[in-house]
């Protein structure tokens, strides 16, 4: 039986996918709460890691390390920083870069990391896995950028989305693919549009966007981990 490690950037989200499972353990590792849920086909280890790529990478090293999780999926909410990208939308990456992590005098690329490289790629097969998923919303594939700093300005995520390509920002998803990468880990990162700057009549609030994406996520992973061999 696999073992998937879920790591949710929002309570609400992690408490709305709880529900796909009968059964659930609960671990506690350094007073960090670990919901271990199981089916007939597979064991869920969910967790809430809070916000920020430390707390995130910490959570993901212990999901590793004390729950043995044979892949790693990180669910959440991002910005859309592209044209492209509505709120609402699912974007599923197929790589995620720190847009933050800054070694320039050094000699290395905005986003670089020491050994790492600039991008760290998602798992191919989870990703094929994601593009067959059936949802009433549009899924996108491309590239998340994270960081510890909320992108509020219309010209700073501009610049982002210009120099990696990126279609959302985020606080924690290049962190787990750091860690899953270093630990030769398979993972996936999924996340939900919150806002998009170049959506100017939308009068959603984010207390109802929270309840319909929450519902998404929870289908999309319940899809996921059906084909999840």
């Amino acid at each position: 039986m696999k073992k998937i490690g879920i790591i949710f950037a929002l309570k609400e989200e992690l408490d709305e996918t709880k529900k796909l499972f009968k059964d659930t353990i609960v671990h506690s590792i350094y007073e960090l709460k670990i919901y271990e849920c199981c089916n007939e086909n597979v064991t869920c280890f969910l967790v809430e890691s809070g916000m920020g790529k430390v707390n995130a990478a910490r959570s993901t090293q212990i999901l590793i390390d004390s729950m043995k999780v044979d892949y790693v999926l990180n669910v959440g909410v991002a910005g859309s920083i592209s044209r492209d990208i509505n709120k609402c939308d699912i974007v599923v990456a197929d790589k995620l870069v720190q847009h933050d992590f800054d070694l320039r005098p050094l000699g290395y690329d905005k986003g670089e990391i020491h050994n790492v490289g600039k991008y760290v790629n998602c798992d191919k097969e989870l990703i094929e896995l994601a593009k067959i998923i059936k949802i009433e919303t549009n899924v996108k594939i491309g590239v998340i950028a994270s960081g510890d700093i909320f992108v509020t300005d219309e010209k700073m995520g501009a610049k982002i989305n210009k120099n990696f390509g990126a279609l959302c920002v985020e606080m924690e998803g290049a962190s787990v693919a750091q860690v899953c990468h270093l630990c030769n880990i398979p993972f996936l990162v999924i996340r939900a549009i919150s806002d998009s700057p170049y959506e100017k009549n939308n009068n959603i609030t984010f207390e109802e966007f929270l309840k319909i994406s929450s519902d998404m996520v929870s289908r999309f992973i319940a899809q996921l981990i059906e084909r999840i061999k």
